[in-house]
């Protein structure tokens, strides 16, 4: 599997508008997922923090921290399916990342 395939702890997810991959952690309202997001700037329609990609003004889905698993960069068009959420231990921090 390609580097840019792989699950990443949160930590290390870039927090500058870009869109990426998560794994939203299982729940009573479901089963672990994969979701699109991105950090978001606080606004006129929420706070900072993590959004579904595909929230729109006066729609806005949020997650919390605890709520998000791993992340990944998107996949290059054309290459395979949407991955499986991550199903294992929690991504382990990598050569000091988040410090």
């Amino acid at each position: 599997m390609d580097e840019t395939e792989q699950w990443r702890n949160m930590a290390s997810a870039p927090r500058d508008g870009s869109r990426i991959l998560v794994t939203v952690r299982s729940s009573e309202q479901g089963p672990a997922e994969v979701d699109m997001a991105y950090w978001s700037r606080a606004d006129q329609f929420g706070e900072e923090g993590w959004r579904a990609s595909d929230s729109s003004p006066g729609r806005i889905v949020e997650y919390a921290e605890p709520e998000l698993r791993c992340w990944m960069p998107l996949p290059t068009a054309g290459r395979g399916s949407m991955p499986s959420p991550w199903e294992g231990d929690d991504v382990p921090l990598v050569d000091g990342e988040g410090i």
